[in-house]
């Protein structure tokens, strides 16, 4: 890269700046609404068989909390999109507040059912809001690279939600385990307070499609400062600057007494936005044409997020057995610390989000994605073979081989994760209307929700019966099925 080629980028980024105090206040409300939804899946079990509830119990509560989380998705996408993004962040973090409150107010174990419940759809609808304000308050120019830091509130939340609610289970009394849930809930509730640029976009970076998308309906503003700006060009022709400074305060008047114009202007603005989702066009000098209503189903979900979210479906398969199932493998090997496979893939993650700035929105999206796959099939690769020299009966110098591929195959299922989820959310987004950004991104998420709780069964009975070796290598055509749904997904410019 040229001296030239590097002071350009150094102005891109001046110019488009990621981490503004808003984007800043929502990947907070990302980290710690995760704190909570990580803790409470990891901690629930734990406290649930210390005040004499039972396995099944456990495993009931867990698909509870699955589904309001799923079902969740299909509300909070049509409401970030109409009753704004503010509104449902702080609504899910109400929810998540008064989930983890109400073990501490009642003992008994029934209550539990409605607790979950609550958690879960607050989780949902919380996080589906943020995601969308993330995208909202990003330069568009960087929208990859901010969507992959934005990640870093998930990231960081794996190794650290349950590892602190483990602790806190463990501690006497366990209740204290949902008084540090709902320290997490309400910080995630008080940020969510914060998210404000909804009534003054203003505040956005000028390149965030939210910011735009205002401008042009109510285009008022930028009109009155067409008219302050155009004191300094009407000097420059005062001072003999030229007919083309001239022409110029000339159109621009009469732009900003268009704009000035308010409802003609704004309708005006109003049909050309409408015209693509339109059935037909304006009748000339009438209103625009209304656009037809959509279906139940596309007005619950965004289908033009498609494209990224079908190879997300395909590929969660592979990260749901990594979280349900990869520690459980390590213990069966007789490893000696099977939790170290989840913070190797963390820290791996988390490197990966931090260094995505360099190529997430300069690489094609198809790319990327290969390399994600790429990545989890050497992680697969190494975690088969550690099963492998494990089962073989050989000395303690095998054992140990086998151990060190465990821990190894963390790095590389961290770097896949870390690559798939961003870039295949970038892809959902960029390619939906940003004024359903919130069904899109719910769409996203319910795939990644569906494709993890489906596949959990699946792989628990494949182990059941035929073992490990053989669900893995299920697990790793599950990745190649994912890129082939890319390649035909994606659209051309993802491909580029």
């Amino acid at each position: 890269m040229s001296s030239k080629q590097r002071e350009l980028e150094r102005d891109l980024r001046r110019r488009y700046r990621l981490w503004t105090p808003m984007f800043t206040v929502v990947v907070l409300a990302t980290l710690a609404s995760f704190m909570m939804g990580q803790g409470a899946n990891a901690g629930t079990s734990v406290f649930l068989v210390r005040v004499g509830g039972t396995a099944t119990y456990v495993g009931f509560l867990a698909v509870v909390f699955s589904v309001a989380a799923a079902a969740a998705r299909f509300v909070a996408g049509p409401l970030v999109d109409r009753r704004g993004r503010r509104v449902v962040a702080v609504g899910g973090a109400a929810l998540m507040v008064l989930g983890t409150l109400g073990p501490l107010l009642s003992e008994e174990l029934v209550p539990f059912v409605l607790w979950r419940f609550l958690q879960g759809a607050g989780f949902s609808a919380a996080t589906t809001a943020l995601a969308t304000a993330a995208a909202d308050v990003l330069p568009q120019e960087r929208l990859g690279e901010g969507i992959g830091y934005y990640g870093l509130g998930q990231a960081v939340s794996m190794p650290f939600g349950p590892a602190l609610a483990l602790m806190l289970a463990n501690t006497n009394p366990p209740e204290n385990l949902f008084v540090g849930l709902t320290c997490c809930s309400a910080v995630a509730l008080a940020l969510g307070l914060l998210v404000r640029y909804e009534r003054d976009p203003e505040g956005l970076p000028p390149s965030s499609e939210y910011r735009q998308r205002w401008e042009r309906r109510y285009g008022l503003a930028a009109g009155r400062r067409m008219v302050e700006g155009d004191a300094a060009l009407a000097g420059a022709v005062d001072a003999g600057a030229g007919a083309v400074a001239g022409e110029a305060v000339a159109e621009r008047r009469l732009i900003a007494e268009e704009l000035e114009g308010c409802e003609a202007g704004v309708a005006r603005v109003e049909q050309v936005e409408v015209g693509a989702e339109a059935a037909g066009d304006a009748p000339a000098g009438g209103a625009p044409t209304a656009p037809a209503k959509p279906g139940l189903l596309s007005a619950v979900l965004e289908p033009k997020a498609l494209p990224g979210t079908i190879p997300m479906l395909a590929i969660s398969p592979a990260f749901g057995f990594g979280i349900f199932f990869v520690g459980l493998v390590g213990t069966t090997m007789g490893v000696g610390s099977p939790g170290l496979f989840y913070t190797i893939s963390a820290i791996s993650m988390i490197a990966v989000r931090l260094g995505a700035g360099r190529f997430m929105d300069r690489t094609s999206a198809i790319r990327i994605f290969a390399v994600a796959v790429a990545t989890g099939l050497a992680g697969y690769g190494l975690l088969l073979g550690a099963v492998g020299l494990a089962g073989t009966g050989a000395g303690a110098g095998a054992v140990g081989v086998a151990e060190g591929l465990y821990y190894a195959a963390g790095l590389p299922y961290g770097v896949s994760i870390g690559l798939a989820i961003p870039v295949n959310q970038a892809v959902a987004v960029r390619n939906s209307p940003a004024e359903r950004w919130g069904a899109a991104n719910a769409l996203f998420m319910l795939a990644s929700d569906v494709g993890i709780g489906i596949s959990c069964l699946a792989w628990g009975l494949v182990n059941d019966a035929f073992g490990f070796s053989a669900t893995m290598v299920c697990v790793m055509g599950c990745l190649l099925v994912s890129l082939a749904l890319a390649w035909a997904c994606y659209p051309p410019a993802d491909k580029r």
